[in-house]
């Protein structure tokens, strides 16, 4: 799993309640709802990160 990094990010008040309600429908977390969308837009435009390559032990 790749390394996380942390930064604050300024939203909306009546998004935030929106996203919130949709991770909670979900049964996600609101970090975990706002990475599951960031990756599905990057899919969608075909965007997202190209996995490393696994380093043999």
């Amino acid at each position: 799993m790749s390394k996380k990094k942390a930064f604050a990010l300024r939203v909306n008040e009546d998004m935030l309640k929106a996203i919130e309600k949709w991770a909670s429908d979900e049964f996600r977390s609101t970090n975990g709802q706002i990475e599951w969308m960031l990756m599905k837009a990057l899919k969608d435009t075909k965007r997202e990160p190209k996995p490393k390559p696994q380093k043999k032990e």
